[in-house]
């Protein structure tokens, strides 16, 4: 009798042990992934300090804005917040020293030492790039021009590598007048390379400055 209470009590252990390792995932508990703020600039990735990121080199996937980011990051410049290039850009973006003032940034040196600034400056002239473009993403997205697909993102990430004046360009001449910067990065590529992201959070304000991001 008392081996027979033994080998019940021993079987219903087993049970509470073995099912107590099969409970289902919780992804509302467990945010180790992305946590996708109205700024786009909060999320765990495994955290929310910039510091701690900073020097990875791995971009982004998904079309989450974050992944956008990332991505242009790594194409600029391998996402090295301290890099200046050999014609004087400068940052994770490589932002020019006028594209900067248009932020309202004068400081180079407070803005490569700093990964926060070089961020909200991107933000800034998204911002300010999408209030330039808007009459251009109102009539061309998601139609198909010169075999691309046109995109939000991919207008924007235009206008970061060669100006929103040379994006209007691009479309007024229907794709034929396709600007490349002294790399050989054209704007065609770019509309490809980074269409597709949601960037539609981002408020078109020609007045965007890195004070009020």
């Amino acid at each position: 009798m008392i081996k027979k209470w033994y080998f019940y009590a021993s079987l219903t252990v087993i049970t509470v042990f073995l099912s107590s390792g099969f409970k289902p995932f919780n992804l509302e508990t467990n945010p180790w992934f992305l946590i996708n703020e109205e700024d786009g600039t909060h999320y765990l990735y495994p955290s929310e300090e910039q510091e701690e990121y900073a020097n990875l080199n791995i971009p982004y996937t998904g079309n989450f804005f974050i992944g956008f980011k990332e991505a242009i990051g790594y194409r600029e410049s391998e996402n090295k917040y301290k890099k200046i290039n050999s014609l004087g850009y400068m940052g994770k973006y490589q932002f020019g020293v006028e594209t900067l003032k248009s932020v309202g940034i004068y400081n180079r040196s407070a803005f490569l030492n700093s990964p926060e600034l070089q961020e909200k400056a991107f933000l800034a002239l998204l911002a300010k790039n999408k209030w330039e473009l808007k009459t251009e993403i109102e009539k061309y997205e998601g139609t198909i021009l010169n075999g691309i697909q046109i995109t939000e993102s991919g207008i924007l990430a235009a206008a970061h590598l060669g100006g929103a004046g040379s994006v209007k360009k691009y479309f007024k001449h229907k794709g034929k007048r396709n600007f490349r910067d002294a790399y050989g990065s054209s704007i065609r590529s770019y509309m490809k390379m980074f269409g597709g992201y949601d960037t539609s959070f981002i408020i078109a304000d020609i007045n965007a400055k890195v004070k009020n991001i």
